[in-house]
């Protein structure tokens, strides 16, 4: 395997920096997470977006989130059909296999993915409509939201195709068959999120009041 190279030098320093304090310091800790397994209490679905750091913004250690990443923080609707779904296997797992109490979905601002379904729904973007865009194709997924838009400015739009994306992801984890299950028996509860970045928002959606409210 000729193309992989050696971890770049200033990965390698961030890493012996990590093993020398965070590890030393709490070495006990990792070897028991490492013997007695993980036991999440929830599991987070977030975007990919290198801005977006989960265990910040809610001050969490190892062992407590059990987290998914992909582009948008979109969630597929159920599909028994045999092919590969990531996303939907890590639910799998998270659902029947480590008992997760909790499902957040984390949206936030500026998603480049949410844009790029934007645009392409818009027809501003040919190039995600082509079948070979695997983008493109992933954000299919958002169409339904992109279709429940209230007229009005593009910015404003976009920041509802934002929130959207965490509805739709709730509304197609609902499909999953375990997860329904899981929730009609008060065994799992489902949470959706939406962080605004620059400014270290965070809302949560309120089904009562319908909409995104501060928390």
């Amino acid at each position: 395997m000729e193309f992989a190279k050696p971890l770049p030098e200033y990965l390698v320093k961030r890493y012996q920096g990590w093993k020398a304090t965070t590890y030393a310091e709490n070495k006990s800790w990792y070897k028991r997470l490492a013997e007695d397994g993980q036991h999440p209490r929830a599991m987070v679905i977030s975007c990919c977006d290198s801005r977006v750091h989960v265990t910040s913004i809610f001050g969490a250690d190892q062992g407590e989130f059990f987290i998914h990443r992909n582009i948008a923080n979109l969630v597929p609707a159920y599909a028994a059909d045999g092919k590969q779904h990531g996303t939907s296997a890590t639910v799998e797992y998270a659902v029947t296999a480590l008992k997760v109490a909790h499902i957040v979905v984390l949206g936030h601002s500026s998603c480049g993915g949410v844009q790029g379904c934007f645009d392409m729904c818009e027809g501003h973007a040919p190039e995600l409509d082509e079948k070979t865009s695997f983008v493109g194709r992933w954000m299919d997924i958002l169409r339904p939201g992109y279709e429940r838009l209230a007229p009005g400015e593009p910015k404003d739009r976009l920041r509802a195709l934002e929130k959207e994306a965490v509805l739709v992801s709730l509304e197609n984890l609902m499909t999953f068959p375990f997860v329904k299950s899981a929730v009609e028996d008060g065994m799992l509860s489902l949470h959706g999120l939406w962080n605004h970045i620059g400014e270290g928002s965070l809302e949560c959606y309120d089904p009562g009041a319908k909409a995104f409210v501060a928390v």
